[in-house]
């Protein structure tokens, strides 16, 4: 005999059932390496085409965006979001509402971007390189950029966001100089990816966190100003060896959608002479002289830190600033 079904287990499966529809949506046959074919009716991929990408049944994934009372596996959920292309946030709140628990790992640059593009990162050395989400998430990055931005690199995982380190920190720690004619656009750039996100919770806490936190942000985020993603010169600052000006370039990635490589280039010879300077250094500073502390010591401590949760509590964050 079927189990009676609460209303909270039916609000919970239509919201399962729009978010793997919009989801769904946003993914291209080109995204998974598929043939564009003709005459498509639906915006990104089709149920059918999921379910195959998945392995799974096409009748039980029809279900499951139907938001019909059927059990889905720990194996199949994690299948479902490959091929939707869902960052941790995303799959995590897919299992909730799946009614599977959720453990989150620690995941590894080259599981979120995969081998080539950290080939690739690597590759751009000397030159400062790093993959970005439209949320300004640092998805990976190759030894220049963790040296350049060290803020946005030897942090845990979810502290790794360009946008909540520049609007946090002290002005004099602040990486970059002209952050007067760089913060309003990069809020505006952002803005404008918000518009596909309105509602999800990663998205909305994101917001709703750096607005509480930062009275910049908040007035920013209230112009309303949108603006869309373009090359931009940046004037980086770095205690050891002063000021390095780069121009940054922006390239799409196969399969990550809403993701994009920012490569940045000296804007003269100086800048790139700036740059083999600061790669030289061997123990940076983070921060500015006075807030600041070496980079050895912001390592020690996240290491003595991270043992000390994994022994009391594997999920507690691990703060690395004071």
């Amino acid at each position: 005999m079927a189990q009676p079904t609460s209303p909270q287990q039916t609000r919970r499966r239509t919201e399962l059932a729009g978010f793997l529809r919009s989801r769904r949506a946003r993914i291209t046959p080109a995204d998974v390496g598929m043939p564009p074919g003709l005459r498509r009716r639906t915006p990104g991929l089709r149920r059918e085409e999921v379910a195959q990408l998945a392995g799974v049944g096409v009748t039980w994934y029809t279900w499951l965006e139907q938001g019909r009372p059927i059990n889905a596996s720990v194996q199949v959920l994690d299948a479902v979001a490959r091929v939707l292309q869902l960052d941790v946030p995303e799959r995590e709140h897919l299992y909730r509402l799946a009614g599977i628990p959720f453990v989150r790992e620690p995941a590894s640059d080259a599981e979120v971007v995969g081998e080539e593009v950290l080939a690739i990162l690597a590759a751009l050395n000397p030159l400062p390189a790093a993959v970005l989400n439209s949320r300004y998430d640092v998805q990976a990055s190759n030894a220049t950029y963790q040296v350049l931005w060290p803020m946005t690199s030897v942090v845990a995982r979810h502290e790794r966001n360009v946008l909540y380190k520049l609007f946090t920190v002290p002005e004099c720690c602040s990486t970059i100089v002209n952050s007067d004619s760089e913060l309003p656009g990069m809020v505006a750039q952002l803005r404008r990816a918000y518009g596909h996100h309105m509602g999800e919770p990663a998205w909305e806490s994101f917001v709703a966190r750096l607005t509480e936190e930062s009275p910049l942000f908040a007035q920013l985020w209230a112009s309303g100003d949108v603006a869309a993603p373009g090359p931009r010169v940046k004037v980086f600052r770095h205690h050891a060896v002063g000021t390095i000006r780069l121009s940054t370039s922006s390239l799409s990635i196969d399969g990550m959608p809403e993701h994009r490589m920012v490569v940045y280039r000296p804007v003269a010879d100086e800048d790139a002479e700036q740059i083999e300077r600061l790669r030289a250094v061997p123990d940076p500073v983070i921060g500015c002289p006075k807030h600041g502390r070496p980079l050895s010591e912001v390592l020690a401590e996240k290491a003595a830190h991270t043992a000390q949760a994994a022994r009391a509590a594997p999920d507690e964050k691990i703060p690395l600033s004071r």
